[in-house]
């Protein structure tokens, strides 16, 4: 009974000392992002820095209530958080499927390999012209940027994390009549779920990177659209507040793939 009960309180002091750190860590995170904006309200009431062309947190907030009371802050971050989403669930999924395919088929595999790490390393920027003339100058274009951007690396990482399976691991089903189909669902992808999460958590990333990148080119809306229009008529506060949005939402859609994670770690 006295080891057991030793076990427990050695088990309750390392969960406060797990509990501590978490609220250490947030509080943390929640101070400095109230100082930063803090310091450059300072520098900028002091005149340290250019208002002009720094902007200022308050100038931000104002700049926010003026879209949004014209209803153009909502609309403009609908059209952004819808193309990157779908751009990114596409991305996704399809490099999902084909990683598969190209682990099912080494064949397929060996002769396609050397022209996925040729598009990997073609700047997508080149093609904005091409996906222009292809898709039309719209919605359309700015989901094939998005997607154009993260395809490549997903197929590529989670195809290496496929192929990485422990090969005994592999022999041990195939020697007990697993069919390659019960060897990818039961060993291959449960082997691959934590780089599978990775290439969620680089995708957020990479689908605002295309998104905005295809805003840039061809957009009438969007919050790219508005820097873009902000940065033309030297509207440094517009720039700055569709920025900081764009955090926003791209902090939100990590925030779901944090629940996904959680999810797929319960089963």
């Amino acid at each position: 009974m006295k080891k057991n009960s030793m076990i427990s309180d050695a088990r309750k002091e390392y969960l406060k000392k797990q509990k501590f750190n978490q609220i250490f860590v947030v509080s943390m995170r929640i101070l400095i992002f109230f100082l930063f904006f803090a310091v450059w309200e300072l520098l900028a009431r002091l005149n340290v820095i250019n208002v002009f062309v720094f902007s200022s947190p308050s100038k931000i907030i104002q700049t926010i209530f003026e879209l949004f009371a014209t209803g153009n802050l909502l609309y403009h971050m609908y059209i952004t958080f819808m193309e990157a989403f779908v751009g990114f669930l596409i991305a996704t999924i399809l490099g999902f499927v084909i990683a598969i395919i190209l682990w099912w088929n080494d064949r397929l595999r060996n002769v396609l390999e050397p022209y996925l790490i040729v598009l990997n390393s073609l700047p997508k920027i080149a093609l904005g012209p091409i996906i222009i003339i292809w898709f039309g100058a719209g919605t359309k274009a700015i989901i094939v940027m998005a997607i154009l951007i993260m395809i490549i690396i997903t197929i590529i990482s989670l195809l290496n994390s496929f192929l990485a399976c422990d090969k005994n691991k592999v022999l041990l089903m195939k020697s007990m009549g697993a069919s390659k189909f019960q060897i990818l669902r039961k060993l291959i992808i449960p082997n691959a779920k934590n780089d599978f999460l990775a290439v969620l958590k680089i995708n957020v990333g990479m689908t605002w990177v295309g998104t905005i990148m295809g805003e840039y080119l061809v957009s009438k809306a969007g919050l790219g659209y508005l820097i873009v229009y902000g940065s033309q008529v030297f509207k440094l506060d517009l720039v700055m507040t569709s920025i900081l949005i764009l955090c926003l939402l791209a902090g939100i859609m990590y925030g779901m793939v944090c629940i996904v994670e959680k999810l797929l770690n319960k089963n």
